[in-house]
């Protein structure tokens, strides 16, 4: 199993500086200093033709909805993104960067939902406001200018578990999906993660950090049983709407990540897998640090292009990234 070059140098940076895993420190610590070396690892703030914030009712009192919005007219394709962070770090400004490049690149309008945290609130609460977040958003599109055929859910790590979990929710309550992007996510908490080593290097998130996380999530392990928290454990796959899995080869969640690509794929759907040899989790939310972090937002922002059914970037390769491997269609 090789190292990227640039996660070595990441690697002997963070060793170097004695930055502490974010599993040592208290909730709060560890809330400033995740988004912290997001915000460093993020690269260039791109300027969005409009950026805005909104609060929307939700399940338990008002939601906060960021809304980026590049040059066009509406109604616009559009993209709930759920951000990263364990269900128990972020918000809306984790995934700022992430939202501003698609929203250019794509280009499409990007929502970004501002669920509630664990443990202060417990599974299932985040999956209940992002699904209320899309329902309202299908439900208000004249307002907000979006395209009700063309909306799409996303996310990274724990956002990809919640856009799986929002997708199942989806089929059977409505609205209609026309993507799923899912960037590493969690889709089984059930059983012991499944790392690239027995030794968890501190200076990367391994399989203690997603131990750390779940003890925050769930507050009956029991929990992880359930779909909405574990969608690869999900009897029934089918009719979700076409996927692209993210997954990374040094991340303890890469196997569950490719199981669920597979199950996707066996029931129907049309999935595709992007696998990059040598990464690690988080990768794609540092692409000022991490050269597949870029390609993989292309990669996403090509994919979603294609489901939007919109025309190809102009420099835009008719295949997938150096470094990666897809299959599905």
């Amino acid at each position: 199993m090789a190292v990227h070059p640039e996660v070595a140098a990441y690697r002997a940076a963070r060793a170097a500086a004695g930055t502490p895993p974010l599993y040592t420190q208290t909730l709060a610590e560890a809330r400033a200093a995740d988004l912290a070396a997001i915000r460093a690892g993020s690269g260039v703030v791109e300027p969005v033709a409009e950026v805005r914030d909104e609060r929307i009712p939700g399940p338990a009192g008002e939601l906060p909805l960021r809304v980026y919005r590049p040059a066009g007219s509406n109604p616009l394709p559009t993209l709930l993104y759920f951000f990263g962070g364990g269900w128990t770090l972020g918000s809306i400004d984790t995934a700022d960067g992430i939202c501003r490049r698609l929203a250019n690149t794509v280009p499409c309008q990007v929502i970004t939902v501002g669920y509630r945290l664990a443990p202060e609130h417990p599974f299932p609460a985040a999956v209940h406001d992002c699904h209320a977040a899309t329902r309202w958003v299908a439900e208000h599109a004249e307002l907000l200018g979006v395209d009700p055929d063309r909306l799409a859910v996303g996310g990274d790590s724990a956002g990809g578990n919640l856009a799986a979990a929002v997708t199942l929710l989806c089929r059977g309550d409505g609205p209609s999906l026309a993507a799923q992007l899912l960037v590493y996510p969690n889709t089984d908490q059930s059983g012991e993660p499944a790392g690239p080593g027995e030794d968890d290097d501190p200076t990367l998130f391994n399989s203690r950090s997603v131990a750390w996380y779940r003890t925050h999530y769930l507050a009956d392990p029991a929990q992880a049983r359930d779909p909405l928290a574990s969608p690869l454990l999900a009897d029934d796959l089918t009719g979700l709407p076409p996927a692209l899995v993210v997954t990374a080869e040094l991340d303890p969640l890469c196997a569950e990540g490719q199981r669920y690509a597979e199950r996707l794929d066996a029931a129907g759907v049309p999935t595709r897998l992007a696998h990059y040899p040598g990464m690690i989790h988080g990768f794609f939310a540092m692409p000022g640090v991490f050269t597949d972090g870029r390609r993989a937002q292309a990669g996403a922002a090509a994919f979603l292009r294609e489901r939007f059914g919109l025309p190809s970037a102009p420099d835009e390769v008719a295949q997938t990234p150096a470094g990666t491997a897809v299959r599905g269609g």
